[in-house]
């Protein structure tokens, strides 16, 4: 199964994705890049900003990406 594969599967069993779900479930570690890819291959994701604060306290932000749909491509 392909990194694009997983992450189709991932948001289809639990809604969407952060790039540390990624990395920590699937062993991702550029999910955007994938995220690029797929967008080419006609995903359509809505993303939503998410704030939260790291282990020093200092606040971060970050997307989750949900699936909207698969448009089929015409060539």
């Amino acid at each position: 199964m392909t990194q694009k594969e997983r992450i189709i599967e991932y948001i289809n069993q639990f809604g969407s994705i952060t790039s540390w779900q990624a990395y920590q479930d699937l062993g991702i570690m550029q999910l955007g890049a994938r995220i690029d890819q797929l967008q080419k291959e006609g995903y359509v994701f809505k993303t939503e900003w998410e704030q939260q604060k790291n282990r020093y306290g200092e606040p971060v932000s970050f997307k989750r990406y949900y699936l909207k749909e698969k448009v089929e491509q015409v060539c």
